[in-house]
């Protein structure tokens, strides 16, 4: 049988079960939490008031900060291209049956998990609104820019890669949103702080679904599910914010200094990168899996010795104090 055969039999067996993978880690949309329920009420009489508290507590905050929360929104609100993209999966499809009736179990998973996650760009541009620190113009620009670019995440239409992507990059979500919740409470910044904690929360239901995911393709497929893990740490993950550009700009330009200002602020580090790469390993307990052919034996590894390599290598990196002009910021005034 081939590869793709295979692939494609495992996602139909782990498809029998995907109702019980909906309920155990999602959250039907009357009983989560709501966009409005972080916000100031605008009906409220105390409205502006409220208003007035987030642009004084803003203040408080410096450019690298709201840099990086915007980065994170605009990341979150790129969610129709990790939409279509996880649609076209291997084992995923919209159209199940003769006259292309029906989703197929997948396609619901997708379809739910994209509803959760619309949520998260959904508070925070609003709260980027209404910090007044933010020239939303150019924050909306570069959102357009970055869903109409696209971007190659690496994974082909490979369910293993995918799920691998997916499980590192909701780590890394929820890594970032949880220490901005940590910065804006020691700042007093109580309902960004709120607000980012919970968000944190999703990113990591949503990150304990997809190991989930991984975990059972191993028992099915360990050797060809190691090699699929090998090929992404090899290539390295990469981020949305690798292709984040302002108005004017090249795809991606604005990367690297992204990556500085995350790094600087506390948000995002390289550290934090190879601490998922082990708590990967760990959960998914590759150094105990058997069964294994030579090359999948090879890259268990290559995958059991990268942390300690990356790390050495993260050890030297200097992050310089160099102020980058982003178009998104607004001067204090």
């Amino acid at each position: 049988m081939s590869l793709h055969n295979i692939r494609l039999e495992v996602m139909l067996t782990l498809e029998k079960n995907i109702e019980t993978f909906v309920d155990k880690f999602l959250i039907a949309p009357e009983k989560i939490w709501q966009p409005t329920d972080f916000l100031p009420n605008s009906q409220s009489e105390d409205f502006l008031e409220e208003v007035k508290e987030i642009r004084g507590l803003s203040k408080e905050m410096n450019d690298d900060f709201w840099v990086v929360l915007v980065g994170d929104t605009i990341t979150e609100e790129a969610l129709p291209t990790y939409e279509s993209w996880l649609l076209d999966v291997q084992g995923i499809s919209q159209h199940q049956g003769e006259n292309g009736g029906q989703d197929n179990g997948w396609a619901k998973w997708i379809r739910s998990w994209t509803g959760e996650e619309n949520r998260h760009g959904d508070v925070l541009n609003k709260y980027l609104y209404l910090s007044g620190r933010v020239n939303m113009r150019e924050v909306e620009i570069t959102t357009q820019h970055l869903i109409s670019d696209g971007f190659d995440i690496g994974t082909a239409r490979d369910p293993y890669k995918n799920f691998v992507y997916t499980s590192f990059q909701e780590l890394a979500t929820y890594v970032s949103h949880n220490n901005v919740a940590k910065i804006a409470r020691k700042n007093g910044h109580k309902m960004l702080a709120k607000m980012s904690k919970i968000i944190a929360g999703d990113e990591m239901r949503h990150h304990l679904a997809y190991t989930e995911f991984v975990r059972q393709i191993f028992q099915h497929d360990p050797s060809e599910m190691m090699l699929a893990f090998q090929h992404m740490m090899k290539h390295k993950i990469v981020m949305p914010a690798m292709h984040l550009r302002h108005s004017g700009e090249d795809k991606g330009s604005l990367f690297d200094q992204f990556s500085v200002v995350a790094q600087r602020a506390g948000v995002y580090t390289g550290f934090d990168y190879v601490d998922i790469i082990k708590k990967l390993n760990a959960t998914w307990e590759i150094d105990k899996i058997t069964g294994l052919t030579a090359e999948a034996e090879k890259a268990r590894d290559y995958l059991m010795k990268l942390p300690e390599r990356m790390y050495r290598i993260t050890e030297r990196i200097v992050i310089p104090d160099t102020k980058y002009n982003f178009k998104w910021m607004n001067p204090l005034t």
